[in-house]
């Protein structure tokens, strides 16, 4: 079982590249769980259709500590199970403590059953802190990959966000995949990207263009393999697919300084 968290800067597309990513993996015969760990709880409504599922935090607070395993997880498209963490009540309490919640819940109810191929943790933040570094922090995924575009506060985030996993991947297992460029259609963008990727020592795993397929599918609550998969952009999402599976490339960071990455983001003409 290969346990993966997806991270990235808010607003980027994590949501959306982990279900089309899992749906070109289910599409390969894949057995996949989804762990959304935002307390928007968006990770997994593509692969279910729509289905606004309801948190494990809700059911928590709903039905006490006494609660079956498919109260809180679901099954979608090809197979994929997915669990929502969400969040505490508004203006109470701390956000990632429900990551922590939630996975040991999921453990202790038998989840993470032998027939999983992936566990993906969609994780909130543009940082590695508190409960949201928990899929790190304890040993929960080996396996990180960054969702980044050529946009300077982007960058930033995937530099800051390798700071975290290069501090526990001294004294675990954790490891960087790479980087997930989701196009903004910055100038230089692949270039750019590939750049800071060589900087941080890992790799841009794949560059994945902007298409409004994308868009048309979300509002069908789908992923673009499930609601149209002869377009371009379903065949983009079963190469990052495939990209994925056969990875070998797993290292420990090497974060920049500021003022590095600066002169990375003057050299591709994103900074004037």
């Amino acid at each position: 079982m290969r346990q993966v968290a997806i991270y990235g800067k808010g607003g980027i597309g994590k949501s959306t590249t982990t279900q089309n990513l899992t749906a070109g993996l289910a599409d390969m015969g894949k057995h996949i769980m989804i762990v959304g760990c935002d307390p928007k709880a968006d990770s997994t409504r593509l692969v279910l259709g729509g289905l606004a599922q309801k948190t494990v935090l809700d059911t928590l607070r709903d039905e006490g500590d006494d609660i079956e395993l498919d109260a809180v997880l679901k099954t979608g498209f090809k197979g994929i199970k997915g669990v929502e963490s969400g969040g505490p009540e508004p203006g109470v309490g701390c956000a990632g403590r429900g990551i922590i919640t939630s996975i040991n819940l999921l453990e202790q109810l038998g989840a993470y059953t032998d027939d999983l191929d992936y566990v993906f943790y969609d994780v909130l933040g543009d940082v590695v802190c508190g409960g949201f570094a928990m899929p790190i922090r304890e040993g929960k995924a080996q396996e990180i990959y960054i969702v980044c575009s050529g946009e300077m506060m982007a960058l930033y985030a995937a530099n800051n966000i390798s700071k975290g996993i290069a501090k526990y991947g001294k004294t675990g297992t954790v490891r960087l995949g790479g980087l997930i460029c989701n196009s903004r259609k910055v100038d230089r963008e692949y270039e750019l990207v590939e750049a800071v990727a060589k900087k941080l020592g890992t790799q841009l795993i794949h560059f994945v263009p902007r298409d409004n397929a994308v868009q048309k599918a979300e509002i069908h609550k789908k992923t673009v393999i499930d609601f149209s998969p002869e377009e371009i952009q379903a065949e983009e999402y079963r190469i990052l697919a495939k990209k994925i599976e056969e990875n070998k490339m797993f290292v420990v960071p090497t974060p920049m300084s500021i003022d590095e990455l600066e002169a990375i983001l003057m050299e591709y003409g994103i900074m004037d």
